[in-house]
């Protein structure tokens, strides 16, 4: 039998709702460190020129 995985932000248990997350506030901080740049993919860093925009 195995453990369940507790929630990755404060690791208290799961919530089916807001699986893998225990509620709206640890999926709306985890959704914040995207885009505040508290993750990563790692990878050499892109120059600007050359991302491609699209107008």
């Amino acid at each position: 039998m195995t453990k369940p995985r507790p929630c990755p932000i404060c690791k208290k248990p799961r919530s089916e709702e807001f699986s893998p997350f225990c509620s709206s506030r640890c999926r709306d901080r985890d959704l914040a460190n995207w885009f505040g740049d508290g993750y990563a993919v790692p990878g050499p860093p892109v120059p600007p020129e050359d991302i491609v925009h699209e107008d």
